[in-house]
């Protein structure tokens, strides 16, 4: 491992050396290449160094515990001590760090947001999810863009779809796919008796043009009015785009925008999404078997989460988490849930990659 890790610390400090250049400085396309592989090495990097550090300095202290003078001695063991602890710590950091990279993890990603189980109060607690999810983007500086949403009668969402783009968008959000199950008491309940409901949230990380290849005659493309809120054009304007992809039969729509071109537009990013989600699925068949176990039907009880409000409580049933912040988690304060699914699911593939040597 550790001879792998020298090399990777040459690959970045020649890496660094070529940035300085002035011919790669001249070709920005060149120079952007080379800046995201550094980028992309340098939190290993600097996590090898900090073990070098740990590790050179436990060698010294032991050296100074065998000194003469006890205060020497003293600070000696103090100091041991604290680097000894550290250490396993950093080992796990780097053996994560060299688990190979998700090739999804730099993506854009589209969230498609459904209610299930509990009719009205399941689409208030679907728009309350995309509430959740927009405000958590906002603390990353994402951008978040509606395709395709639908009001139910109550103010909620029965579906909504959006794209979030930004820095690393699905590495951080890949594990919220599932079943989301909510426990409170809803307004329309006289008698204050809880209720149980659930949605279903789906992460799909965005395909590129360069990733999906659609061909125009495999489409048929139709156009409707546009229903719902918008303005004097709704129903009146044919503005409404529904694509079907005749050699997989997926349908999707968009009437979001009072444009047929950005309708269109819309469309077409998340049917090369989902085409891209299939052949992923038809690549990792094992994966996408327990997606779709963890996805569900949005039956309440196949659940990765649940929203106690009464208790203020969230749980992550995959990960054995709970935190009793639920009214700061639902206003998008969502990275500790996040940080702990990501570790969790890190140290499985560190399971599995150890058993798989043995």
């Amino acid at each position: 491992m550790f001879e792998r890790l020298e090399q990777i610390e040459t690959r970045y400090e020649d890496l660094g050396r070529q940035m300085s250049e002035p011919e790669i400085i001249s070709d920005q396309q060149k120079y952007q290449k080379i800046a995201k592989q550094h980028r992309d090495l340098e939190a290993l990097v600097d996590k090898f160094r900090e073990y070098r550090t740990v590790t050179t300095g436990i060698t010294d202290a032991k050296a100074m515990a065998n000194e003469d003078d006890a205060d020497i001695r003293a600070m000696a063991e103090e100091e041991l001590a604290g680097l000894e602890e550290r250490l396993p710590g950093i080992e796990e950091e780097l053996k994560i760090l060299l688990l190979p990279k998700d090739p999804n993890d730099e993506k854009n990603v589209i969230v498609e947001i459904r209610a299930g189980t509990g009719g009205d109060e399941a689409s208030l607690f679907a728009a309350e999810m995309f509430r959740m999810y927009a405000r958590y983007a906002e603390q990353r500086r994402w951008k978040v863009d509606i395709l395709s949403s639908s009001e139910s009668s109550v103010g909620g969402l029965k579906e909504i779809t959006a794209s979030f783009e930004g820095d690393k968008v699905y590495s951080q959000l890949k594990y919220e796919s599932g079943v989301h199950r909510v426990q409170r008491v809803p307004a329309t309940e006289t008698q204050g008796r809880v209720h149980t409901s659930a949605i279903t949230v789906a992460v799909l990380p965005e395909a590129e043009e360069v990733d999906v290849k659609i061909e125009q005659k495999d489409l048929r493309i139709d156009t409707f009015c546009s229903s719902g809120p918008g303005g004097q054009s709704v129903n009146t304007t044919y503005s409404a785009i529904r694509i079907t992809h005749l050699p997989t039969n997926t349908v999707v729509s968009c009437q979001d925008e009072k444009s047929q071109i950005k309708n269109r537009e819309k469309a077409m990013r998340v049917l090369r999404t989902r085409l891209y989600e299939v052949e992923m699925e038809r690549q990792h068949e094992a994966m996408a078997k327990e997606r779709k176990q963890q996805v569900g039907s949005g039956d309440r009880s196949e659940k990765i989460r649940t929203y106690n409000f009464p208790q203020n409580r969230l749980t992550d049933h995959r990960i054995g988490l709970t935190i009793h912040q639920l009214g700061i988690t639902m206003e998008g304060h969502l990275q500790p849930v996040i940080d702990a699914t990501i570790s969790y699911f890190n140290a499985e593939r560190l399971k599995a990659e150890g058993e798989n040597a043995a």
